[in-house]
């Protein structure tokens, strides 16, 4: 925790029967209560919170301190005092406590926290600043993707030139390829992956930046080697409609966890979406009265799809029975706070369980939300459904990723094949 320091203390945070510094913290620790209370934390840690933020206050009376002596010393030294007294197994979450009232205090403008000393910008972190604007503005990359690539920027110039800066004109191609060698490919299991196209197109956007601004007199970008890719010569992997429902089934439960498990498999399974669809839906993406439900997509764009009356009931299930918090994401963590969820990695956390509990085998070895998404294609094309259609409920912006499903209907294929071609002396051939 960094040493906090006295400032004026604003009218409105001082309430009217306060007279000492002690008083003015005992309101404070009971505003921190009430919000930890509302934000659903349970009994025995406002109980903790209480009880080592109210040993704080009683040092602070107990030296007889008045406002303006409270000041980064004293802080720090009543601070030490009351986690030493602590028992030794209970320093550390006294301490957290107490950094958390800290905090506290600082947002309710009773204490201040100095400024850190400003470090000189490095050349590296000017090229970095140049590169988040051109990622966000100009690409219309979203926060994740962003992140990345700032990733891969610091990883290759530290590979390249170490600690500093040099000549980016001095980079060459076996450079490049000398960094993909080197550093392993990442997978989700964990596992080298060879058709993990991720580094290369991060690379790719990384050097049409630098050609872009002129930092480069060459475009480095067509001297990242693509990954290859082999052709997909069959469908998707999917479940049959009846395993989908036993997956379901298997998160269902009366709970809290269990509610909203079910309706985001459901809101998945129903719509066809990615997780990060789900985990991204806000409260007020949901028109009841319209039946509509707003998806936050892919490139930051939006789509209005209809909301399912059986995912809907799910989703209100959820909302009066199960979810808690003042977080305006639909989905939230079930401890306290209740936050909205950093990734999607819940949704396959779920989809795993649910697997080991029905006893089903996935139907490839990383168990991804996807398969749901293929599951719900496969559904609607053995139902009739149009490949134009199952675009339109998936969103694809590319005709071409639909394609894909075309090779479930190998008959429907064979009419619209053009017949081989055959050589003059053999057009009577039968």
């Amino acid at each position: 925790m960094r040493i906090i320091e006295y400032c004026d203390l604003p009218n409105s945070s001082i309430p009217s029967h306060c007279t000492s510094a002690a008083e003015i913290l005992r309101a404070q620790r009971n505003v921190l209560l009430d919000a930890l209370e509302s934000q659903g934390y349970a009994f025995a840690t406002i109980r903790n919170y209480k009880q080592t933020i109210s040993k704080f206050c009683a040092e602070v009376e107990k030296r007889s301190l008045g406002v303006a002596d409270i000041d980064a010393t004293a802080v720090e030294s009543i601070r030490e005092v009351v986690v030493n007294a602590t028992r030794p197994r209970a320093r550390t979450y006294a301490r957290f406590c107490l950094g958390r009232f800290v905090e506290h205090l600082v947002q309710a403008g009773i204490l201040s926290l100095p400024a850190p000393p400003a470090d000189e910008p490095t050349a590296l972190d000017r090229l970095s600043e140049e590169y988040d604007d051109y990622l966000r503005r100009l690409r219309g990359l979203s926060e994740a993707t962003a992140a990345a690539c700032q990733r891969y920027l610091r990883a290759f110039m530290r590979f390249r030139f170490g600690d500093g800066l040099g000549d980016l004109n001095a980079i060459t191609p076996d450079d490049i390829a000398a960094f993909l060698c080197r550093r392993p490919l990442p997978r989700h299991d964990g596992a080298r992956s060879l058709g993990d196209k991720t580094m290369p197109s991060h690379l790719r956007t990384l050097f049409k930046f630098l050609f872009w601004i002129g930092k480069t007199t060459r475009n480095l970008a067509n001297s990242v080697p693509r990954v290859a890719q082999p052709k997909a010569c069959r469908l998707p992997r999917h479940l049959r409609p009846e395993e989908v429902r036993g997956l379901l089934e298997a998160v269902r439960t009366d709970d809290a966890i269990g509610r909203r498990n079910y309706a985001i498999l459901l809101l998945i399974a129903r719509l066809g979406l990615r997780a990060t669809e789900a985990v991204a839906i806000r409260l007020e993406d949901i028109d009841w009265r319209a039946g509509e439900i707003l998806i936050r997509g892919k490139g930051r764009l939006h789509d209005r799809m209809p909301l399912p009356a059986d995912v809907g009931e799910a989703i209100v299930d959820y909302l009066r029975n199960g979810r808690a918090g003042t977080s305006r994401a639909l989905f939230v963590a079930e401890r306290a706070p209740h936050r909205p969820f950093k990734n999607a990695q819940i949704v396959n956390m779920l989809l795993r369980e649910a697997f080991r509990k029905t006893g089903l085998r996935p139907p490839q070895k990383y168990v991804g939300s996807h398969v749901l998404r293929h599951s719900l294609a496969m559904d609607m094309l053995g139902k009739g459904a149009s490949l134009e259609e199952i675009a339109d409920v998936l969103r694809h912006r590319s005709r071409v990723t639909t394609m894909v499903y075309a090779r479930h209907d190998i008959d429907a294929l064979r009419t619209i094949a053009r017949p081989w071609p055959l050589s003059p002396e053999r057009k009577d051939a039968p």
